[in-house]
């Protein structure tokens, strides 16, 4: 549990920050409603992988610094927690722009919120990167 531990209330605050500074403009940009309704799935799922992808590259070698070799628990950990708070992020913002129709859309919710949150866990990981190691 020391990958866990690893996570702090600071870093909570600057993923959280830096995602939002990202998921608040696209969240307004009508392009991006628009998308979510056209975008095909296998579009969909290839923005999905390039988002973990390049968070992935970023945090090993901004925030490692090349170095995850006792540490591969907390790097998946850095991740998978930046691409969660900032899908939350995102699934706040859309919803407080009512465009996140999660009941009666429920498809349209998930595609927007993969739309926005490429680059909001980009900014996310960014802003939580600045500080590191």
């Amino acid at each position: 549990m020391k990958w866990l531990q690893s996570f702090n209330l600071e870093d909570l605050s600057q993923v959280s920050i830096g995602a939002f500074a990202l998921a608040v403009p696209i969240s307004f940009s009508e392009e991006a409603w628009q998308l979510g309704q056209t975008l095909p799935a296998l579009n969909l799922s290839l923005l999905f992988l390039l988002s973990l992808a390049f968070l992935s590259f970023y945090t090993y070698q901004s925030v490692f610094q090349h170095n995850i070799r006792h540490r591969v628990g907390v790097f998946l950990f850095r991740i998978l927690i930046a691409y969660l708070i900032a899908t939350l992020v995102v699934i706040l913002v859309l919803s407080s722009l009512d465009k996140f129709p999660l009941w009666s859309d429920p498809l349209l919710a998930l595609k927007r919120t993969i739309i926005v949150a490429m680059p909001a866990s980009m900014g996310a990981i960014i802003v939580d990167g600045l500080d590191k190691e």
